[in-house]
């Protein structure tokens, strides 16, 4: 994705934290420029009045939504309409949703379904549907700098530096299967694999973050997991990665 590519940012108020608006401005801002930024809620409520500061501090525009019925969330309904409307009449790279809602599933597959990559953000207590349907997922408990969120009763966030042990990572059998993969997908007949078709073919069968294992970056969490063998060209600087298990075809004597 290139850095001129237009964002849209869609948050939905009520199920997520404000403390991590500005890590998820930071995170997107890697792969473009978030011109769109829309919050949802009915900001009538006691529980969103700490959202005013944030709203105005980084430039996001508040939708209001007034609860029109009980136990029915209009505010999600809005949001659909929009990111669905703007998917049609603007010219929108990539969306956001800021959400630990699985009702927003239906329109991530939607934006998918035109080849548009869609950035999900929500706390890790959000359904796997939702997860899965974005091109990228990412626990806002790994992006917020507070300690502690009281304003919209929302569980304490953890330290950003918390890392997964090599122990922890290794013991994961979803992440350890989607490595060797993506290893086993792009290497070559020696059995070496270039660290960024790695990271592509990843990218493009799931929606996996090495920010909710506590790294920055693809390259950091591989040589964490201590799974794979490291060669690092001087001259090109590229890496390429090997599975520790692989052992080279034997050729036959004639």
């Amino acid at each position: 994705m290139k850095n001129e590519d237009h964002i849209a940012l869609f948050i939905d108020s009520d199920n997520i934290s404000y403390h991590a608006i500005e890590g998820i401005l930071s995170e997107l801002s890697k792969y473009g420029i978030v011109n769109i930024r829309q919050a949802y809620g009915n900001w009538t409520k006691d529980n969103l009045k700490n959202w005013e500061s944030i709203l105005l501090e980084y430039a996001i525009k508040p939708i209001q939504q007034f609860d029109y019925t009980k136990n029915k969330n209009a505010t999600d309904i809005l949001m659909t309409i929009d990111a669905i409307d703007m998917l049609h009449t603007k010219k929108i790279d990539a969306f956001a949703f800021a959400t630990s809602d699985s009702d927003f599933t239906p329109v991530v597959m939607r934006v998918q379904a035109e080849g548009i990559k869609v950035f999900g953000f929500g706390e890790k207590k959000t359904p796997k549907p939702f997860m899965a349907a974005c091109s990228q997922f990412i626990f806002t408990e790994k992006l917020m700098k507070h300690k502690e969120d009281k304003g919209n009763g929302h569980e304490p966030a953890k330290a950003l530096s918390e890392r997964k042990s090599s122990k922890e990572m290794r013991g994961d059998t979803w992440l350890v299967n989607i490595l060797r993969t993506a290893v086993e997908q792009t290497m070559d007949e020696d059995g070496w694999a270039n660290l960024a078709e790695v990271g592509a073919y990843i990218g493009n069968s799931s929606s996996f973050s090495p920010i909710n294992y506590g790294y920055k970056k693809l390259s950091n969490l591989i040589k964490a997991t201590d799974l794979f063998d490291i060669y690092l060209d001087e001259e090109s600087k590229l890496m390429s990665i090997r599975d520790k298990r692989f052992k080279p075809a034997l050729f036959e004597r004639n």
